[in-house]
């Protein structure tokens, strides 16, 4: 897209706003914007960080411990049983009844294995007590509903089964409350009962653990452990987990099974044999609170707070679920998208140099036409000396050097007229516009071959002579330059010029291998008259008008190509509110001139050629790709905190491998020295992230129906200053 950074909007005289405002309103329309991105962002950091909290990432997991002492802990839980109730600081530890069995099931629920599990205990007509999970009652309604439905006890296994041990005693009471919260709201019943994740009998209890246990009972719970332990979780066989869950002789048990936390088939097997098996010794099977002759969970009186509270667990983890599969959808997206990008450039870029570097190539008879070249300018006056002469002394014969002058206010036009080159003349046109300028510039050519060039640009002497060579052939209508940034002696200045190396070289490339060009620069392009007027000249409708033109002489029926020996050095902003206020112009300009050329999609001939092939792949390439992009570093940095920061960190530098192998590629093709790409690693931190903003601004901006008018960007005069091709 031209580099073009300094005209004025179009003024319909008849309906003007005062400055002021104007300024105002177009202030309030921005902040607003800026207030939904950012309440948007706040949802979604949110929502990352339920996500995040409901799949443990924030809590620890379980460590091996090494021994510890069981001097604190009370003989009567030691030799008791196990069911240990501290409340109301009487301690009481009970066992089950001979020839009783309470049947717990950890970790649900699951959509896989709880139905089944809950299929074989409604075919054998058998009660059980379910120790869930808060986060997966949130996930999973239905099957805690069901559980209830069908008479099963409900008990709390924490929200998000963390190692406790680790964690302070807000955090291990929030654990228990949220999970007694999210069984309430979903069944409407309440449980008093709850059991420690990673507990095994109460033998296990050591002066590390005990602690907890009395804290649960001042919190109003009974802590359930068990006496038997089937150890389906090592799936060690259908015989050996109906061993494990066998108690000695007729002693009552409660035994420890799991529907939840892997491949849970040996244990719906063993399920199904136990249950019989045990019924035929004379075991009856029961919950835990009817087998110690508790009335067990009853109805839960739910206030407004409590229902609330439930509800807002419940959806805030299905909607940090959603969010997370819809982010992995897109981040797929990006991958695809970016590795046919990546197979494409390398391709067609490869192809393309190397018939262009073949000793036969040609694009016929050597073009030596007169050529008009034409600079639109409005206050460049620190820019147009060196610009106006490095055209004006080209070697292509036959320059005229014609600078349309938009009523400046710094005398652009008396400091090209300083010059006194004799092909150089100035006209001066009434405000209007880059586009009205560069209409008018068109209408008083003297030559039917046309260059347009931004009043900020230096080219190489031989330039236009190499930019209008293609014009051999009678189908070129327009044809693109090779821009680089003459500015890149900073750090932004360098970064840009690494971005413009693989924008040109590498995907200008593509673009004129499929007949899809989607710009050509405004800081150096070629035209014929009759491509130009057969389009409809340079349109106002868009910011982008580079574009737009590009686009309408395609669907004219001209070929557009990219000469990428033709070279230029345009300046690029030098600071980064400068180079927001371009790029958003730029990406808002190109979805304008997008939208205004959808009708190519179903129109025949040229026009619908280049609309089924051009418009969609700009639009998945030029806009979608960048437009989810920032999905990589979103997870790049979930990754680091709640992923496998091994497998996150070798992931983005396999991403950033791949973009150095492009920019390598790409600074060859166009040689140019490696030395700044030193600076591409730093790029991926600040200038990539910059870049998601403006896009995202820009669809904002779009989508709201918001409107954008030319910004006057400071210039330096540093490329003009050099007037010298820089290495």
């Amino acid at each position: 897209m031209g580099l073009w950074r300094g005209w004025r909007p179009v003024v319909d005289r008849e309906h003007v706003v005062p400055r002021s405002t104007a300024t105002l309103i177009q202030r309030r329309g921005t902040r607003r914007r800026w207030v939904l991105a950012a309440v948007a962002t706040f949802i979604l950091l949110n929502l990352l960080a339920v996500g995040a909290y409901a799949n443990s990432r924030f809590t620890p997991d379980h460590k091996a411990a090494g021994p510890a002492g069981t001097e604190a802990v009370p003989a009567v839980v030691r030799e008791g049983g196990t069911v240990v109730d501290p409340r109301g600081g009487r301690l009481d530890a009970r066992r089950m009844p001979a020839k009783t069995i309470a049947l717990t099931f950890d970790d649900g629920p699951d959509p896989q294995w709880t139905p089944k599990v809950l299929d074989v205990l409604a075919r054998h007509h058998t009660p059980a007590t379910f120790f869930v999970v808060g986060s997966q009652v949130s996930r999973y309604p239905e099957l805690s509903k069901r559980m209830a439905r069908e008479g099963h006890e409900l008990g709390i296994h924490t929200f998000t089964h963390p190692e406790l041990t680790d964690l302070p005693s807000w955090r291990r009471k929030l654990e228990y409350s949220q999970t007694r919260a999210a069984i309430a709201y979903t069944t409407g019943v309440t449980t008093s009962l709850a059991r420690l994740p990673y507990s095994s009998g109460v033998d296990a209890i050591d002066d590390a653990s005990w602690p907890m246990v009395r804290e649960t009972g001042r919190w109003g719970y009974v802590s359930v452990f068990n006496d038997t332990d089937s150890q389906d979780w090592a799936r060690p066989g259908v015989s050996a987990i109906v061993r494990n869950a066998t108690p000695e002789g007729d002693r009552g048990a409660i035994v420890l099974m799991h529907d939840s936390g892997g491949d849970r088939s040996q244990t719906v097997v063993a399920l199904d044999r136990f249950i019989p098996e045990m019924q035929a010794r004379g075991y009856r099977f029961t919950t835990v609170s009817q087998g110690l002759g508790w009335p067990g969970g009853g109805a839960a009186q739910l206030g407004t707070l409590d229902e609330t509270r439930g509800a807002l667990l419940i959806w805030g983890v299905r909607a940090a679920d959603a969010t997370v599969r819809v982010l992995w959808l897109l981040l797929i997206v990006v991958g695809v998208l970016t590795l046919a990008r990546t197979l494409l450039l390398f391709g067609y870029a490869l192809a393309h140099a190397r018939r262009r570097r073949a000793p036969t190539w040609s694009w016929g008879g050597e073009v030596d036409d007169p050529v008009t070249i034409i600079v639109p300018a409005y206050d460049e006056r620190t820019t147009i000396a060196a610009t106006v002469r490095s055209l004006a002394t080209g070697t292509h014969p036959g320059i005229e050097v014609l600078v349309v002058d938009d009523e400046s206010d710094d005398g652009t036009a008396k400091e090209v007229e300083r010059l006194g080159l004799p092909n150089v003349r100035v006209a001066r046109v009434p405000a209007g516009g880059k586009a009205a300028a560069l209409n008018a510039g068109v209408a008083l050519a003297r030559h039917d071959l046309l260059v347009m060039v931004d009043a900020d640009t230096v080219v190489d002497r031989d330039a236009i002579h190499r930019l209008v060579q293609p014009f051999a052939d009678p189908r070129v209508g327009a044809i693109a330059g090779n821009v680089k940034v003459g500015n890149r002696r900073r750090l932004l200045g360098r970064w840009q010029h690494i971005e413009y190396v693989i924008g040109f070289s590498l995907d200008r490339r593509l673009y004129d291998t499929l007949h899809c060009m989607p710009t050509i620069p405004g800081a150096l392009g070629a035209f014929r008259r009759t491509a130009v007027l057969a389009a409809g000249g340079l349109s106002r409708s868009t910011l982008a008008e580079d574009t737009d033109l590009t686009m309408g002489i395609q669907r004219a029926g001209w070929r557009v190509v990219y000469e990428e020996s033709a070279v230029a050095r345009t300046e690029a902003p030098s600071t980064l509110p400068e180079l927001w206020r371009q790029r958003y112009r730029w990406s808002y300009g190109t979805m304008q001139a997008l939208w205004r050329h959808r009708r190519a999609l179903l129109e025949r001939g040229p026009s619908g050629r280049f609309g089924r092939r051009g418009l969609p792949f700009i639009a998945l390439f030029s806009v979608l790709l960048p437009l989810l992009a920032p999905m990589v570093d979103i997870f790049a940095v979930y990754g680091l905190f709640f992923l496998d920061r091994y497998e996150t960190v070798l992931a983005w530098l396999a991403v950033l491998v791949a973009q150095i192998l492009t920019a390598i590629l790409a600074f060859r093709l166009d040689r140019e020295p490696l030395r700044p790409l030193w600076a591409l690693p730093l790029q991926q931190f600040l200038y990539r992230q910059v870049m998601y903003l403006v896009l995202v601004h820009s669809v904002v901006t779009a989508l709201s129906g918001g409107r954008l008018k030319w910004q006057k960007l400071r210039r330096t005069g540093e490329v003009a200053m050099q007037a010298q091709p820089v290495s």
